[in-house]
C-alpha cells in the first residue's frame, strides 16, 4: 500500500492527527474515533493495524495497555513522494508569500498615513470651522440666497 494510499483514509489522517500530539492509548484512540465517525472499536484496530504496518505508527505495550505514537518513516516517505511535485506549487506558494505581505504593508502604510492625516483633516474640514458660513457653500447659488441651485440646469423652471 502507498504512503497516499494510507492518508486517503479520512479515519487513519484523525488517528495520526491524535497521535501528532503525543502518544494515545488503544483504548482513548477508539472511543475518539468510535465517537467521531461512529465505527466500532474493532474498525478503529484495524485502522490502527494498517497505520502500524505502513510504518505510520508504532506501538508499544504499557501494563495492560497499548500505547500508540507517530512513526515519523511513515509521513516521511509520503513527504519525499509530494516533494518531486514542489516546482510546481512552490514558486506559486512563494508568490503567494510575496503578495499578502504586500498587502500587509499597504495596509500598514494606509493606516499610518491615515493617522497622520485624520487630524490634518479635521483642521480644514467645514463643519469644524468656526467661521464657516453655510450659505457660501458651493451647494448655494451666491445670487439666490437660501434657494439650493438645482442640479439640472437645463430644466425649464
Amino acid at each position: 500500500m502507498h504512503a497516499l494510499d494510507v492518508l486517503g483514509d479520512p479515519v487513519r489522517r484523525r488517528i495520526l492527527e491524535l497521535l501528532a500530539d503525543g502518544e494515545q492509548s488503544a483504548g482513548a484512540i477508539a472511543a475518539t474515533i468510535g465517537h467521531e465517525f461512529g465505527i466500532s472499536q474493532p474498525a478503529v484496530s484495524q485502522h490502527l493495524r494498517v497505520l502500524r504496518e505502513q510504518g505510520f505508527a508504532v506501538v508499544r505495550p504499557e501494563g495492560q495497555r497499548r500505547l500508540y505514537a507517530v512513526d515519523p518513516s511513515g509521513p516521511r516517505e509520503a513527504s519525499e513522494w509530494l516533494s518531486a511535485f514542489d516546482r510546481f506549487w512552490m514558486p506559486r506558494l512563494a508568490a503567494l508569500d510575496t503578495e499578502l505581505a504586500r498587502g500587509r504593508r499597504r495596509r500598514r502604510l494606509d493606516a499610518e498615513a491615515a493617522e497622520h492625516e485624520a487630524p490634518h483633516d479635521a483642521e480644514h474640514d467645514p463643519e469644524h470651522d468656526p467661521e464657516h458660513d453655510p450659505e457660501h457653500d458651493s451647494e448655494h447659488d451666491p445670487d439666490a440666497g437660501d434657494r439650493p441651485v438645482d442640479p439640472d440646469p437645463t430644466k425649464e423652471t
